[in-house]
């Protein structure tokens, strides 16, 4: 949570004043919205410090920061998290194998994970980049029912770098 400004933490000199039951009390200087508070047994919560005058409330500080954290963890709760999944193969990969990858790679989509697919070059591998590239393309058209490329088969030094989203 945000920093608020409580009571005489509160800068403002002048200040409009919204009551306990949600009502405007006006526009008042420092000393009385705090007597006012005061009255009623509560706080004086600056909620908008960036109008002008700025807004304070007459509150329960302690609830209304429990409910603005119950708020925060509520929307929390609802943002979805994207994980980015590797899977790395190499250009002379077997048949069975690759399958197998590309089970994995549909069931990381269907979770809605993001996929980034390494091929990695060894030795004298490097210069038969055409061999990786095909079984590349073999898998792009695999998976094509399940996700799209996000970004097209580029070289990272000695690796070939494909990344998938889901559809």
């Amino acid at each position: 949570m945000k920093y608020v400004r409580v009571n005489d933490r509160i800068l403002a000199k002048t200040m409009r004043v919204i009551g306990p039951d949600g009502e405007q009390l006006g526009v008042f200087n420092k000393e009385i919205a705090l007597g006012k508070a005061d009255e009623f047994n509560l706080d004086l919560v600056e909620v908008a410090p960036q109008s002008n005058p700025p807004v304070c409330r007459i509150i329960d500080f302690s609830k209304y920061k429990y409910e603005q954290e119950k708020r925060e963890k509520e929307v929390k709760r609802h943002q979805k998290q994207v994980q980015l999944k590797e899977v790395r193969i190499r250009p002379g990969i077997d048949s069975h194998d690759f399958e197998i990858k590309v089970k994995h790679i549909k069931e990381f989509l269907s979770k809605r994970h993001k996929v980034r697919v390494r091929m990695w070059f060894r030795g004298r591998e490097i210069s038969h980049k055409d061999i990786g590239i095909r079984v590349i393309d073999k898998l792009i058209k695999e998976i094509e029912p399940y996700g799209r490329v996000d970004r097209q088969p580029h070289m990272l030094g000695k690796t070939l770098v494909l990344i998938l989203s889901p559809k």
